[in-house]
């Protein structure tokens, strides 16, 4: 057999077995299956009164369900990650218009509906989960099907990783997104995707948008 043929069936089987053990993970009891599961527990914690986001006990007791895409295993991404040579401190902006510090850990590189992108990973200087990087993003979905807003990723990162898996499936609202009284971060400008990121939780109320978008 030639090498030129043999190398082309090899890479034939090695995309073969790509999209089957892609397809092996993706599925019900090792992605969809605990995935449901965490969208029926944050849905119970949204209706206890201890945990939920709602300052109305109405709000509260009529809240049903968070409403979601589909889950698409294109959006489960593994990122090339680019440790910043100088991880300085970010004074996020907050919706009340104070400012939350952060620190610029790294970039994060990969390509999404064709094109290469990158987004700013953060550590949050306060709290106690030392082993995640916080990714607030923006995307062509928000004010339409998404959060007006912007949504956030909590990545698992252990630290000297060279990648990271940027799960969009799991993208958030934050807390304002349901109550206004509730400060949250506000994505910063580099965290602005020029693309659709349809996947993840959509908007609670349809068309909520914010007005710094615009900036």
């Amino acid at each position: 057999m030639q090498r030129p043929l043999r190398l082309i069936i090899l890479a034939g089987i090695a995309l073969v077995l790509f999209y089957f053990f892609q397809d092996a993970f993706f599925n019900e009891e090792n992605y969809l299956k605990p995935l449901l599961q965490e969208r029926a527990d944050k849905d119970l914690s949204f209706r206890s009164r201890a945990n939920t986001p709602f300052a109305d006990e109405q709000a509260r007791r009529s809240f049903k369900n968070l409403v979601y895409y589909e889950p698409n295993p294109d959006y489960r991404i593994t990122a090339d990650v680019e440790k910043l040579a100088r991880q300085d401190t970010l004074l996020m902006p907050l919706t009340n218009g104070s400012y939350e510090p952060y620190m610029r850990y790294g970039m994060a590189s990969f390509t999404l509906a064709g094109k290469p992108q990158r987004l700013t990973l953060y550590k949050k200087l306060t709290g106690e989960k030392k082993d995640e990087l916080f990714v607030p993003f923006t995307d062509k979905t928000n004010g339409l099907e998404t959060y007006g807003g912007g949504r956030f990723m909590d990545v698992p990162f252990a630290a000297g990783d060279k990648r990271v898996v940027l799960d969009f499936n799991r993208a958030y609202n934050p807390f304002c997104a349901y109550n206004p009284d509730y400060v949250c971060p506000v994505p910063p400008k580099d965290n602005r995707l020029q693309v659709a990121v349809p996947v993840g939780e959509k908007a609670y109320e349809a068309g909520h948008g914010n007005a710094w978008l615009n900036e």
